[in-house]
């Protein structure tokens, strides 16, 4: 999946001209060689680029301004060598208008005991300067990363990573368009939320069709392209006929086929990066999409179900984020369904009707053909499979009246004791943190929606960077979460997110 950008972050490193140019020659010297060494390091996903020192007010401003107008540039990484007088950052602060990260380092990792004169403690005085470069921008409000300890320390750089994932998904954010197919699911609350102040909160486009506008690109759909495409799932996803007839199975299969092709082509020619759509409401569809929206979330597309585009776009959202990461486990719309309360084997098991994306399945993943209650049309194919275990988020963000709140869960997939041989379903199986009724009754005093977006591959705190970058309530359920201790944060969230 791409995001249409080659991003990378610039460089820029504070000082001042007080202590003469073989000091700031050394300055550069060695931002220089920091550059250098983050970039070979490989731990980084995104290219960091060196800019000259920045001494003057004019060059700050001159600077945070090419970086808005760089739409390559996806964020700003700043350090302070020495001591940076802090009023020379203000107007390219006030100006600037992208992710900012504020690298607490130095460039030598240990106090040179043996030679250390005032001469080395005034070139190298991060620990000074940074305090001064905070300072003011904590006094501007200005929503920033800090990050601190030597930078090249394996721990630091893998924050780093994070934050340019998280930058990413800002700058993204923006560039988030969502199809709604029909409307929300009728007397449900939770989906529904204010699109206008997503849009000036977020930057998301959130926009609706007529079914049968879509529906069209699908009748449209060649019959050759379809039969080549129903040829790739015959080779790659293990067919699951359990008693039906061969031919009627892959009639069935190549409907999905014909709405994968045409939902993509709709999709890439009005520039929509997320889908909703809603059983209630199919037109001249055949079947509720099933297979082809597992295969389009696969492909990079955020989908929400019954008209949620908060989590279609929550799912657009993540993909981007977690896309290149090294050994990725996938990212997936999720629904909570039904528990098991067994003692000692607590859990939640995740799925939805049919749309669960395979980028998180383990092992094999097969095809069915079998009927639907809901949506009042043909038997729909859909790709089975269950998940893989291991570490996870589930995020749900939700329209409070006066706020979105976004509820970030750290869970556990776990493997299910026994196969359940009769759900034709994609499904997960996990244990909130920090146990199954701990996390379950923060989740509902949060307001925590049924549907989730999920993702093995980021973290709780690069959601958290997100939301606070969007000037929204995130909070946390892990495995320090007490419910005394979680109400009260919700009621002093009251007050600090009042409009």
């Amino acid at each position: 999946m791409r995001t249409g950008r080659d991003y990378k972050f610039w460089f820029c490193t504070g000082s001042q001209d007080l202590y003469g140019d073989e000091c700031l020659r050394k300055v550069e010297e060695h931002s220089r060689i920091i550059v250098e060494e983050l970039n070979k390091s490989g731990a980084l996903p995104f290219e960091v680029v060196w800019k000259p020192t920045l001494i003057t007010n004019e060059l700050i401003r001159k600077t945070f301004n090419e970086a808005n107008a760089d739409e390559d540039c996806a964020g700003v990484i700043t350090w302070m060598h020495t001591f940076s007088p802090a009023k020379s950052w203000i107007l390219g602060l006030k100006e600037y208008r992208k992710p900012l990260c504020h690298l607490h380092t130095q460039f030598n990792q240990e106090i040179p005991y043996d030679t250390i004169d005032m001469d080395f403690m005034n070139e190298n005085q991060s620990a000074h300067g940074g305090r001064e470069y905070g300072h003011i921008v904590t006094r501007m409000g200005i929503e920033r990363k800090v990050i601190a300890g030597h930078w090249a320390d394996a721990k630091v750089q893998g924050r780093l990573a994070s934050w340019m994932r998280t930058a990413v998904g800002i700058m993204e954010s923006s560039h988030i368009r969502v199809c709604r197919v029909a409307d929300n699911m009728r007397n449900v609350a939770v989906t529904e939320g204010d699109k206008v102040e997503a849009q000036i909160k977020f930057g998301w486009e959130i926009d609706a069709y007529p079914v049968n506008e879509i529906a069209e690109y699908v009748q449209d759909v060649k019959k050759g392209d379809i039969d080549v495409l129903v040829e790739e799932y015959y080779n790659r996803y293990e067919i699951l006929l359990e008693g039906r007839d061969p031919e009627e199975f892959k009639r069935h299969v190549a409907v999905q086929a014909g709405i994968e092709i045409g939902f993509e082509k709709f999709l890439e020619e009005k520039n929509y990066q997320a889908i909703v759509t809603h059983f209630g409401d199919l037109g001249s569809l055949q079947q509720l999409p099933g297979l082809a929206i597992q295969r389009l979330m696969e492909k990079g597309y955020g989908f929400g179900g019954e008209g949620d585009w908060k989590t279609a776009a929550m799912v657009r959202l993540m993909k981007i984020m977690a896309a290149g990461v090294k050994d990725a486990k996938g990212t997936s719309f999720m629904e909570d369904y039904t528990y098991n309360l067994v003692p000692g084997k607590e859990g939640i098991l995740q799925s939805h009707m049919l749309e669960v994306c395979p980028s998180v399945a383990e092992g094999k993943i097969g095809i069915k053909v079998c009927p639907l209650s809901m949506g009042d049309r043909e038997d729909p194919a859909r790709l089975v499979f269950t998940s893989k275990a291991g570490p996870g988020i589930a995020a749900s963000l939700v329209d409070l009246g006066d706020r979105f709140r976004l509820i970030i869960n750290e869970v556990e997939c776990k493997k299910v004791e026994k196969p359940m041989p009769k759900l034709p379903v994609g499904t997960a199986f996990w244990t909130p943190q920090p146990d199954l009724a701990t996390g379950a009754e923060a989740w509902i005093l949060a307001g925590g929606a049924h549907h989730t977006a999920f993702s093995y591959d980021l973290t709780a705190e690069q959601m958290g960077d997100w939301a606070a970058s969007m000037g929204i309530e995130a909070v946390y359920i892990d495995k320090d979460t007490t419910i005394r201790s979680f109400k009260n944060e919700l009621r002093w969230n009251e007050i600090a997110y009042r409009k």
